[in-house]
């Protein structure tokens, strides 16, 4: 079977249940996040299961392993997983095939695998006998993997590209001065959209500039264990005291200042979100040639009529030819004196990997 109508409230429950698994325990890398929950014939959870990064079971052996723990019967039971179990070989074994050794007979999906690398499961479980439902939940799986998605598709990582603003469209003062034009509860927001990405790029001119730490840090201002890679990106020589060259996490210097050979670059790395909070100069090269996916402006209650532009020169001399943006979602963060607007944006048009 493959039609979503055809599975239980237990099913759908369990779904939800592991697509929580897998946003809550999944890290950013080169593998999605993907939450697993077995289920027995009368609809009780065995065991479920989550992938935590790459290297380490995939979220369906994960499961399987906590099942024989508590000593759970998972023969004739149905695995409920966000990400089509994929059919290859890769740091780990393939799924399709574990699920099959232990005796699953049905298997319910989220998200189809859009890795021709790995995809093919579903069709592996199916020609072996097991039930097969797909597209439950489809776009809730597919949102939490989105940049992952969107790499793997276009040979490529997906580019956030965030700002704050004035009213007025500056990102400093007329003095150079630029810290805070944000709130506090602004850059909170901002460290929880960090913590998504798996790397932060910014160019050289930041670094000397603003001397920015570039890590990840919690509501209590406290470093995640687990950070992004940062990037930066330009060729001249960084300052030998400069706060991103420290000990905080690990940093990669691209002496380039072609947005496709930095991002050819990152996705030889395996990288698949970029967070990109460079300056206008950089912020203009990324989106001048297509490579800005997305985009998140803070902007604060305040006029400074003077002062650096957010993003620098980008060849349009009409109104005409303005490039629209859509807008994806529209907010506000903090409150009184901290609230500033969030839009989240989308540029009509972004090349893939072949540009």
């Amino acid at each position: 079977m493959t039609h979503t109508d055809s599975t239980s409230s237990a099913e759908r429950d369990a779904m939800e249940r592991a697509l929580l698994l897998a946003r809550v325990h999944g890290v950013p890398g080169p593998n999605p996040r993907v939450g697993c929950v077995l289920l027995a014939p009368d609809g009780t959870v065995l065991a479920e299961g989550y992938h935590r990064g790459a290297g380490t079971p995939h979220a369906e052996v994960d499961a399987l392993s906590a099942a024989a723990a508590a000593g759970a019967d998972v023969h004739g039971a149905t695995a409920v997983v966000t990400l089509e179990p994929c059919n290859h070989t890769g740091r780990t074994g393939p799924c399709a095939q574990a699920l099959l050794a232990a005796g699953v007979a049905r298997v319910v999906v989220g998200q189809p695998d859009p890795n021709p690398v790995a995809a093919g499961g579903a069709s592996t479980l199916r020609e072996a006998g097991v039930d097969v439902v797909t597209g439950v939940l489809a776009g809730e799986a597919a949102r939490l993997n989105r940049a992952w998605t969107f790499a793997v598709t276009h040979g490529r990582p997906f580019v956030t590209w965030k700002f704050a603003t004035t009213l007025d469209g500056r990102s400093a003062a007329a003095d150079g001065t630029s810290r805070w034009i944000s709130s506090p509860a602004a850059r909170r927001d901002t460290h929880r959209l960090r913590a998504e990405c798996d790397v932060m790029l910014v160019g050289t001119g930041t670094v000397v500039t603003d001397d920015p730490l570039l890590t990840v840090r919690d509501a209590d201002d406290q470093p995640l264990p687990v950070q992004p890679l940062r990037v930066v990106m330009g060729e001249r020589d960084l300052p030998a005291d400069a706060r991103v060259l420290g000990p905080d996490a690990e940093t990669l210097h691209l002496r380039t200042r072609s947005p496709r050979e930095a991002l050819e670059a990152l996705h030889a790395r395996e990288a698949r979100h970029v967070f990109l909070e460079g300056g206008p100069t950089l912020a203009a090269a990324f989106v001048a040639d297509g490579y800005v996916d997305e985009v998140v402006v803070y902007v604060a209650p305040l006029l400074l009529g003077a002062g650096r532009n957010a993003v620098a020169e980008l060849g349009i001399s009409t109104i005409a030819d303005a490039l629209h943006l859509g807008v994806v979602d529209a907010g506000t963060v903090g409150e009184g004196d901290e609230t500033n607007v969030r839009l989240v944006l989308r540029p009509p048009v972004t090349r893939g990997g072949e540009a």
